[in-house]
């Protein structure tokens, strides 16, 4: 039997390939020796190879091609649907970034430290510590769900802070001490009361898994850009009358160059930034809760936009009704410094406040150090300090000039608790205009520190409600 076998050892399985060697070789088609001349990356995807000659066949028939025109024929594909009205230009990297910012003179830096705290103490006031556990995800909290779910203590205190904050903001309910169980779901009106939840970045999906064993509804839809391995599919798929879709838009197909001119796609970075939300057909006229558990930067932006049609506005569509059906959002946001000037909701909110692109930029860049320090025990009252350049960088008798030190040694030079301090508030003053554009449009906002910085650093939750979900 073995004789029949590819001679290839594989180490890892500690046996030979299991494949048929080739007529004219002792191994098989995966492991016949390459020749490097005749064997080049294919274009499209560089993740395998292909033999020079057959290329040419080769790329009409490649799989991330086929996938590359299912993504995009889907209807609710639209490109740059929710990127907003900014200036075309590209992302600005983080290198790019402190770059700029190690550019400016130690004055031009202190008057920024400056600004950042007077724009932090007259908008970013009263915001609340909010840790939520509600009784109903205490079949979560104990532990009493299917075995096989995957269980990580600081992960379901999230989301159990998450729906606990959403319980008592009123945008959800909860049947627990109740003695109608129809009151558990979603708050809506009662001339429109259907239960749907859209989870964005939703990864697993294990949120939503909750969201769905403790309070109830009738639709989820699961928004991401990449295939996952065990997710919570399996599981809301065995809960009778619900209905599952996942809504893919896979970033690494579009980012290819070679299938822009083969498909004339132009690139996409973000799976969000060309959602057109109105364009799913068991969605449209359907009330529903949006949700998000760590959005990653720009992606928080393009989520609201998603949400409350701002292309409507524009006139791109007939039927808008995408700002009406939104009855409730939470979304907890993470890793600022990946922002994008181009991409952010409220420009207008910084512009007012005399915060420049470039400024911005630098703002963002600062965010990283917030979740750069020891967060062991909690920092949660770390941005009730006030941080001051000329007193931290220099003594009493200096002022901020620039033959002190450059930036890059006042950076240096700084205390990690006074880095993460400032992290702290620069984050605070991004999420605040976006808290601010969701108000402008219409809906009650809130904004909350939803679990410990013990247990998480990125513990910023973002709450909105339609004005009849009272």
């Amino acid at each position: 039997m073995e004789e029949n076998r590819c001679k290839f050892w594989l180490p890892k399985k500690n046996r030979f390939c299991a494949n048929s060697p080739l007529n004219d070789s002792q191994f098989c088609g995966n492991h016949k020796p390459r020749s490097i001349e005749q064997w080049i990356p294919c274009p499209i995807d560089p993740s395998h190879s292909v033999l020079k000659e057959n290329l040419g066949s080769h790329v009409k028939r490649c799989p991330l091609l086929k996938q590359a025109q299912s993504l995009s024929l889907q209807p609710f594909y639209q490109k740059g649907i929710n990127a907003g009205n900014g200036e075309e230009e590209d992302n600005v990297s983080s290198e790019m970034k402190r770059s700029a910012l190690y550019s400016m003179t130690v004055a031009q830096f202190c008057k920024l430290i400056d600004k950042i705290e007077s724009v932090h103490a007259s908008t970013c006031k009263d915001i609340l510590e909010s840790y939520k556990v509600p009784e109903a995800c205490n079949m979560w909290i104990k532990r009493e769900v299917d075995r096989k779910l995957p269980f990580q203590e600081k992960h379901v205190a999230q989301q159990a802070s998450i729906l606990g904050n959403l319980e008592d903001f009123g945008v959800i309910k909860s049947s627990v001490g109740s003695k109608e169980a129809d009151n558990q779901g979603f708050c809506s009106d009662h001339s429109n009361f259907v239960h749907a939840v859209v989870e964005f970045g939703a990864g697993r999906g294990y949120l939503t898994q909750m969201l769905a064993d403790c309070y109830g509804f009738d639709t989820v839809f699961l928004v991401e850009r990449k295939s996952y391995k065990l997710k919570a599919d399996r599981s809301l798929r065995q809960k009778e009358s619900l209905i599952l879709e996942r809504l893919r838009i896979d970033s690494k197909v579009f980012q290819n160059p070679f299938l822009w001119n083969v498909l004339t796609l132009p690139n996409s970075t973000f799976s969000v930034e060309d959602l057109n939300l109105n364009a799913v057909a068991s969605l449209r006229g359907i009330p529903y809760l949006a949700i998000g558990k760590h959005l990653c930067g720009p992606a928080t932006d393009l989520t609201l936009r998603c949400c409350l049609s701002e292309h409507c506005n524009q006139g791109s569509l007939q039927d808008c009704r995408g700002k009406a059906n939104l009855k409730g959002l939470a979304i907890a946001t993470c890793c600022h410094h990946l922002c994008q000037w181009k991409h952010y909701t409220n420009r207008r909110f910084m512009s007012d406040l005399g915060i420049t692109k470039g400024q911005f930029h630098a703002i963002t860049w600062f965010t990283s150090w917030a979740v750069d320090a020891d967060h062991g025990s909690d920092l949660s009252d770390i941005t009730d300090c006030s941080l001051h350049s000329q007193s931290i960088y220099y003594s009493e008798e200096k002022q901020c000039s620039e033959d002190v030190h450059g930036v890059e040694d006042v950076v240096r030079n700084m205390k990690p608790v006074e880095r993460a301090m400032l992290g702290f508030k620069c984050k605070q003053i991004i999420d605040v205009g976006r808290m601010m554009w969701a108000k402008e449009h219409g809906l009650d906002t809130q904004f909350v520190k939803y679990v410990p910085s013990s247990i998480s650093p990125e513990n910023h939750l973002l709450l909105a409600r339609h004005a009849k979900c009272l």
